[in-house]
């Protein structure tokens, strides 16, 4: 029991860590390929597209191969699904390009408080009075260290609502399919990976011609952006992975709020590789938002202590019914103990 205990914390920490180093490697990739300093590939949407096509071709090598066993979710399900997903990173697109960067990041932000409403909405899950401080701690660290200038329009303002509303729909939505379908994290990417793909290569490009005015088949390419079109799709598939993973183990609340962390990783790594500048702003916010990841790690256990005792006292005492039961069980015994013997003689 202690031995399974430690390897399911060993195999939490090793989805953690994956999602944690693909998603800020996959940022640092990207803001090479996509940046006028890198190569200036800024097709965000189709390069999602390709994304979500090489994650499809490792999920149909491993069924082929037997390395995953594939199970039977409805084709409303997936379709519903990759509809919210697509919704979601587009929502995110439009929202980075019509909003100010500060609006942008305080929309993201708002994903926390809108997973745990939704999440009370359609699951009737409560938090803890911890959880809830944990996260505005958490909010407020990162919004310190990520929130500049706040500039807002009405179409931005629609978009950005667009995407929190479906990105938080998506999330919850990755755990609530793993556990109706019995289906494990890699299997059910490894279904709505080829609807998304197929999807967002059809519409991504005018999404990005709307987005940039520029045409895909216009651009040109060379070995450098092909060779971070690969790397950039590779890291995507470690991404996707330990998303569903860590979705499914723990819940959407926890992803978003330690997910936070790749914030502060990516601010680090910026100052460290591209001379972002990291002021005593940026640091004090990273400060607090750690601080409140540290808080909401030992609140989530501690509600999880709270759950298992009183689970375990319900489970062992009796109620007056069985009680009762039980008395009249053990007065009654030695009289037919004592006729069995009668009998028998």
């Amino acid at each position: 029991m202690e031995y399974e205990k430690k390897a399911s914390s060993i195999s939490n920490v090793g989805a953690w860590g994956m999602n944690i180093v693909s998603s800020v490697g996959i940022i640092m990739a990207n803001k090479q390929l996509m940046s006028n300093t890198g190569y200036a590939f800024t097709f965000a949407t189709t390069l999602t597209g390709f994304h979500f096509a090489v994650t499809a071709l490792v999920g149909l090598v491993s069924n082929a191969t037997g390395y995953s066993a594939s199970k039977h979710v409805p084709m409303w399900e997936l379709l519903w699904f990759s509809l919210v997903a697509n919704t979601s990173i587009t929502g995110m697109n439009l929202s980075l390009m019509l909003n100010s960067v500060g609006f942008y990041q305080i929309s993201k932000l708002s994903m926390i408080p809108v997973v745990c409403v939704m999440e009370w909405i359609l699951h009737s899950k409560h938090y803890s009075k911890e959880v809830k401080m944990a996260v505005v701690v958490v909010v407020v660290g990162v919004g310190v260290c990520t929130v500049t200038d706040v500039k807002v329009n009405l179409k931005g303002f629609v978009c950005a609502c667009v995407a929190v509303l479906s990105t938080s729909l998506q999330q919850i939505s990755i755990g609530s399919l793993q556990k109706k379908y019995s289906v494990g994290s890699f299997e059910l990417l490894s279904k709505t990976a080829p609807i998304q793909a197929i999807s967002l290569l059809v519409f991504g490009p005018f999404a990005d011609y709307y987005l940039t005015g520029k045409l895909i088949t216009n651009y040109k390419m060379s070995s450098g952006v092909i060779f971070f079109i690969l790397l950039s799709c590779s890291l995507a598939v470690f991404c996707n992975v330990s998303q569903y993973l860590c979705i499914g183990r723990f819940s959407a609340v926890s992803f978003q709020v330690l997910g936070h962390m790749k914030t502060v990783c990516v601010l680090t790594l910026g100052w460290l590789l591209f001379d972002s500048e990291l002021t005593l702003k940026n640091i004090m916010g990273m400060v607090i938002a750690v601080a409140g990841m540290v808080i909401y790690s030992w609140a989530v256990e501690r509600e999880k202590h709270a759950n298992a005792k009183t689970h375990s006292h319900g489970k062992n005492s009796l109620t007056e019914e069985e009680v009762r039961l039980l008395h009249e069980r053990i007065e009654n015994n030695p009289l037919k103990d004592v006729e069995l013997a009668e009998a028998r003689s």
